[in-house]
């Protein structure tokens, strides 16, 4: 009987077709033994002994081999394959990832990329039962079991009473059927009685008005109410508020006639004042009077500066000095105007006039509504002062009257700057019979002020155009922009009056005249940024200086487009002023550099001495910054400002002083400041070779 075939996987290649080859029975004889001690079984059929017999037979391995597989040579299945491994990433995933580490705060780059996509999720409900969290859950439970047991059986254990003697006692039985079978019980009360009373009034009487109006009497009707209401305000702070100047005026009132409030004694006061004050301070007052650097003999072409006095006010406490003026004709008197150059704390002004004959207290106090930015005093009327504030609002102030208010007000009716008041400027013209002053803004606009009999009137001498290049021929560029330049300073020549220079926001300046309404004259172009202050040479017609916030003082020729000079401080620049007894000299005032703390520093050149380097460079203030500066026109005295709300006086040193020399070759019909013409001629053409030369 043929052997059934058994295919296998791992099998030796043999012939398609093997015969069954009949063996012996493998592994069975050693058992044979063993065997023959048991009884012999009953012979069994001779099918089975077939089926029996098969079972040892060895099995027949049939390789199948498709049709289509790719014959190999021998040396192609001796060579190894290389192993293909599949790699679990994403993809889609990023390389790498950018996080900012705010241990370290910097950027941080993570290679670490999470390569695992879930296709699908779904959060079960049901938890293994051999787990931690299944096993915690079924205690959990029968705990809860436990407990709701142990509660339904204190609550059913049943009360221990003595049982009933006879019927009588015996319980009635309950014919409730549960226990929620109860019946509601109410009480019903009567209702009030609700009454009406009503009145019956006669309607007011009316009367009917018609009129046309139009937007301008709406707007005038808006302003008047708007100034009553200001007036009232002011008003109730004077009286709720009343200042410690104003008590020596209402104290008369009571006794006009007593001695105590005659002016007579308020003059005696004041010289006792002044003479204590010079007492207590006499080393300084000595310093100031007679003391002189030696050293200056030693130093070639450098000086100091001695500090002397410190003015300060309790009303101009945190407040920031915006302005700085000596009176005309009284050389120790000094006009500070306080504001602050931090517009977002806006707040009220103060004007405080100091003397260098009592420097304890002010002579003189003022307060306004809004910060001052400017003051000038007027050049022959020494009482008069004018006031440029914050809110575009210019006064004028006689310091000889016994009242604080200002004598004259621009208001909103008189056509007043709508911005701040940068400088205001007395003219010194006094031909029209009528007193009146400049004044500039950023707005765009300088204004003359009249002063007349009972107001303040104004006139617009010129707008400031915005011109947006210029060519070459010195002509405006047809493609000028809309709008005004914001005008922050303005000075205008002493010998040519109908000439004054105005410098703007854009970092021009502009050479204007009185006479020409319309147009620039000149425009100089030499800064980048604002120009802060703009000062003509006060003996040379022709040369002027001026300051800006890129960090340089430039000094330059009228009659030239670009400039003579200039001086790069390396540091923001507060102020320039030229010196009153040199054509050649002027001060400068920076803040120190922002690694150091913040300190005040005066450089004073002198380019008749060196054109290079500055003669005199000193730390005035320290945390502070200057805001301006200013040399009296008789005393060796520099005045300069900062913005703690402290004037500091300082004494010029003889080598920073120097004013004309003259010598045996001098020509003795030449006046001072034909020698000071001079001076400055000849640094000029030394300027001019030397460019030339370069």
């Amino acid at each position: 009987q043929a052997a059934q075939t058994r295919p296998s996987l791992f099998a030796r290649p043999q012939s398609r077709l093997i015969p069954s080859l009949r063996t012996m029975p493998p592994k069975a004889a050693p058992r044979a033994p063993a065997a023959a001690a048991q009884p012999a079984p009953a012979e069994a059929p001779a099918g089975e002994e077939d089926d029996a017999v098969d079972e040892f037979e060895v099995p027949v391995i049939v390789k199948v081999k498709p049709n289509d597989q790719l014959q190999l040579s021998p040396e192609e299945l001796e060579k190894e394959v290389p192993p293909r491994v599949l790699y679990p990433q994403n993809p889609q995933a990023a390389h790498n990832m950018t996080t900012y580490s705010h241990k370290e705060r910097a950027w941080q780059k993570n290679d670490n990329v999470d390569q695992c996509v879930f296709h699908f999720t779904m959060d079960g409900t049901i938890l293994l039962k051999d787990s931690p969290e299944a096993q915690e859950q079924t205690e959990t439970q029968d705990k809860k079991d436990a407990e709701a047991r142990d509660g339904n059986a204190d609550e059913g254990e049943e009360e221990f009473f003595d049982p009933p003697e006879d019927e009588k006692e015996m319980p009635v039985k309950n014919p409730l059927r549960n226990q929620f079978n109860f019946s509601d019980r109410a009480v019903q009360t009567k209702n009030g009685i609700l009454r009406e009373r009503g009145w019956a009034t006669e309607p007011p009487p009316t009367t009917e008005y018609q009129g046309t109006i139009t937007q301008w009497d709406i707007f005038d009707t808006y302003k008047k109410d708007i100034e009553a209401a200001k007036e009232k305000e002011k008003d109730d702070k004077n009286k709720q508020k009343a200042s410690i100047d104003d008590e020596p005026e209402k104290k008369p009132k009571k006794d006009a006639n007593a001695p105590i409030y005659s002016d007579s004694m308020k003059l005696s006061i004041k010289i006792m004042e002044r003479m204590v004050n010079q007492n207590v301070e006499n080393e300084v007052y000595l310093d100031f009077k007679y003391w002189e650097d030696k050293s200056d003999e030693f130093r070639d072409g450098e000086g100091t500066l001695l500090p002397l006095w410190r003015f300060s006010s309790e009303k101009a406490k945190r407040k920031q000095v915006t302005c700085i003026k000596w009176n005309p004709r009284y050389n120790d008197l000094c006009a500070v105007g306080f504001g602050s150059y931090d517009f977002l704390r806006r707040g009220t002004g103060v004007i405080c006039c100091y003397s260098l004959k009592n420097t304890r207290f002010p002579e003189y106090v003022y307060n306004t509504d809004a910060g001052v930015c400017s003051l000038d005093w007027h050049p022959h009327h020494p009482g008069v002062l004018a006031v440029g504030l914050y809110d575009g609002t210019v006064l004028v102030y006689d310091v000889r009257a016994k009242t604080k208010k200002p004598i004259y007000l621009s208001t909103v009716r008189t056509n007043k700057h709508t911005d701040p008041v940068w400088e205001v400027r007395w003219n010194t013209d006094e031909s029209g019979g009528t007193l009146n002053f400049f004044s500039i803004s950023s707005d765009g606009r300088v204004s003359n002020w009249l002063l007349m009999k009972n107001k303040l009137e104004s006139e617009e001498v010129m707008e400031l155009k915005l011109i947006s290049g210029m060519q070459a021929g010195g002509d405006e560029d047809e493609t000028s922009l809309a709008g005004l330049a914001g005008g922050l300073c303005f000075d205008f020549n002493a010998l040519s009056e109908h000439l004054f220079l105005v410098g703007t926001e854009e970092g021009r300046i502009h050479k204007c005249s009185k006479a020409f309404s319309g147009q620039y004259l000149e425009t100089y172009e030499g800064h980048s940024m604002a120009v802060y202050t703009v000062r003509w040479n006060p003996f040379h017609p022709k040369i002027f200086l001026s300051c800006s916030a890129d960090w340089t003082v430039k000094m330059w020729d009228h009659t030239v487009r670009t400039p003579v000079m200039s001086f790069d401080l390396g540091q923001a620049i507060g102020d320039v002023a030229w010196a009153p007894y040199s054509s050649t000299t002027f001060a400068a005032i920076t803040s120190d550099g922002a690694a150091a703390p913040t300190s005040g520093v005066v450089h004073i050149y002198d380019l008749s001495v060196n054109r290079n380097e500055r003669i005199c460079e000193q730390k005035v203030v320290k945390r502070a910054k200057l805001t301006h500066v200013a040399f009296n026109t008789a005393e060796p005295i520099l005045i300069v400002g900062d913005d703690r709300g402290g004037i500091n006086t300082m004494k010029l040193s003889p080598n920073l002083r120097i004013g004309v020399t003259r010598g045996e070759d001098t020509d003795q019909s030449k006046t001072d400041e034909d020698l000071q013409i001079e001076k400055m001629e000849k640094l000029l053409e030394m300027v001019t070779e030397t460019k030339e030369a370069s």
